[in-house]
């Protein structure tokens, strides 16, 4: 059967989705865009104008910034990146993993396949407890892991530890239930066992399955993770101390959250990161946002924006641009790891720019052009639009509240908590818990609490890293130790160390891993005299 659809619904449909859906809009801006499916159309052709006049204003959001480390981005230059491969030394398992860690309903003992990788090679065995050094997954999928994340490897032989690598519940191929993962987040059942709880339950089964598996018991555990997977590795030792013996968390913000961090604390770093790079670099890109709102009011002005950045399809407003640009700063201050460092690639682009003075979109287009350096297009490519996971963990329980103030390069966008709620409850039905993560967690007082609480945990952060404003950058114990670098990026010291001696780590670099080796090395020695002490 044919359906009939009047350009007009078309055209309020696409209204709709233009602006983002409706469910990111805040209530006002809600209520506003349902009265466009009850109007007539000559009142509707009326309001379009308007509408396209004011998107850059209603329609522009903060842009936010993963968490996730990219394998991509590590080898995005082949010619001068560090080389690395994925290789066949790893065994694959699947662990019937317990859907519901808290609870005791008839659904909650429903099973699902967790996927975790294994590397024996460097084990020195059972009978000689060697150590067993763990991989949190993050909110991405395990892929790639054993390669992206060197600090394993680099350090297996000389521990003789067994390594392990374990996914993350709703990512890649640990969707419960045998799901995609679009029906998993969809189903609103389903979707509520996504949990950083339910994540850490499921990564110490797994670690005792191992253990038992290989008649382990006594084997020491190191759990490590970057980003998020940093936050969950020292919650884990936190939570479970008889299963973690230590914890190194790289670039873990884990007090973002609540009033404990200024909410500009992320994009302040990435703009200092900027300025300290070049001064014209950062000013041209302060500059350039009014710039694009002049030029996109003009006649022809999205279709000029769209010729000066070449970009893969028409821009259809200036929000656009923005956000993409928003997007290519904060990437490339979080990523900016030797060797190819991708704020010093942007500023000489813009720098170096074969334009006039004044001709500040020229120069932000040959910023763009030189971190990207092999596209043949940039800004708005087509893409297939994929459901976030993280979208979802932001909306239940990681609510950081990242903002925009004048403290920065970027135009002002301050987090307003009562306007990300609402658009949680819109696209998932449910209410932010912004406190629930200190609330479990902590974060409040960190130092005064853990001082004499925890113990064996590693917070690394590089100072050029937007997401160290929320790390601990000081030592709270003897054993709660802050490593930090000033030169120091997102995640960077968990990553391979290079061979190549065309691209050599810096000297920075390789005392900070070698800090971190010297620590967990000390905590490993004092488990063997405590157990040889116990028999």
């Amino acid at each position: 059967m044919l359906v009939k659809v009047s350009p007009f619904s078309t055209l309020r449909l696409g209204i709709s989705q233009f602006i983002d859906p409706p469910c990111v809009w805040n209530s006002s801006q809600a209520h506003f865009l349902s009265t466009l499916h009850t109007m007539t159309p000559s009142r509707l052709s009326f309001i379009i104008s308007f509408i396209l006049s004011v998107t850059s204003i209603y329609g522009q959001k903060i842009y936010i910034p993963t968490l996730t480390l990219q394998l991509e981005d590590f080898l995005r230059d082949p010619e001068s990146a560090v080389s690395a491969s994925i290789t066949d030394d790893f065994e694959t398992f699947f662990f019937d993993q317990t859907l519901d860690h808290f609870s005791y309903t008839p659904q909650s003992y429903a099973t699902f396949k967790q996927r975790y990788f294994i590397d024996s090679r460097y084990w020195g065995g059972a009978n000689s407890s060697a150590p067993i050094f763990v991989y949190l997954g993050a909110e991405s999928s395990l892929d790639g892991a054993p390669t992206l994340i060197g600090f394993l490897r680099d350090n297996a032989a000389q521990f003789k530890a067994l390594l392990v690598y374990i996914e993350h519940r709703y990512y890649g191929q640990s969707i419960p239930l045998g799901m995609s993962f679009e029906e998993a987040l969809e189903n609103a059942d389903i979707r509520g066992y996504f949990s950083s709880a339910q994540a850490l339950a499921d990564y110490v089964a797994v670690i005792m399955h191992v253990k038992r598996e290989r008649n382990a018991i006594k084997s020491p555990v190191i759990v490590v993770g970057g980003s998020y997977g940093g936050m969950l590795a020292s919650w884990l030792r936190l939570k479970y101390p008889h299963v973690a013996l230590g914890a190194l968390a790289s670039s873990a913000p884990v007090l973002y959250f609540e009033d404990i961090t200024p909410q500009d604390a992320y994009y302040s770093v990435v703009a200092k990161d900027f300025k300290e790079t070049s001064e014209t670099c950062h000013q041209a890109i302060a500059n350039s946002w009014s710039e694009i709102d002049r030029v996109a009011k003009e006649l022809d002005g999205l279709s000029n924006l769209s010729k000066i950045f070449n970009t893969c399809r028409p821009l259809e407003s200036g929000a656009t641009l923005k956000s993409f640009l928003k997007g290519l700063y904060t990437k490339a201050a979080q990523h900016d790891n030797p060797p190819t460092y991708p704020v010093r690639l942007i500023c000489k682009g813009i720098d170096g720019a074969n334009t006039t003075e004044n001709d500040i979109l020229g120069k932000i287009s040959a910023g763009v052009v030189a971190y990207y350096w092999n596209s043949t297009c940039y800004v708005n490519p087509l893409l297939p639009v994929t459901p976030s996971g993280w979208s979802w963990q932001r909306c239940s329980e990681m609510v950081m509240p990242l903002g925009i103030t004048n403290n920065s390069m970027f135009p002002r966008a301050p987090f307003v908590l009562d306007d990300f709620m609402e658009q949680c409850r819109c696209q998932y039905g449910v209410v932010p818990r912004p406190h629930w993560v200190t609330t479990h967690y902590g974060g409040h007082d960190i130092e005064l609490i853990l001082r004499r609480f925890g113990s064996n945990i590693i917070f690394s952060n590089g100072l050029r890293d937007p997401w160290s404003g929320a790390g601990v950058l000081k030592n709270i114990s003897e054993s709660i130790i802050a490593v930090i670098t000033d030169q120091g990026s997102h995640c960077v010291d968990i990553y391979p160390e290079s061979h190549n001696p065309q691209y050599p780590d810096p000297d920075w670099l390789v005392k900070q891993r070698k800090t971190e080796v010297e620590i967990i090395k000390g905590w490993i020695d004092q488990y063997y005299a405590d157990l040889r002490a116990s028999k």
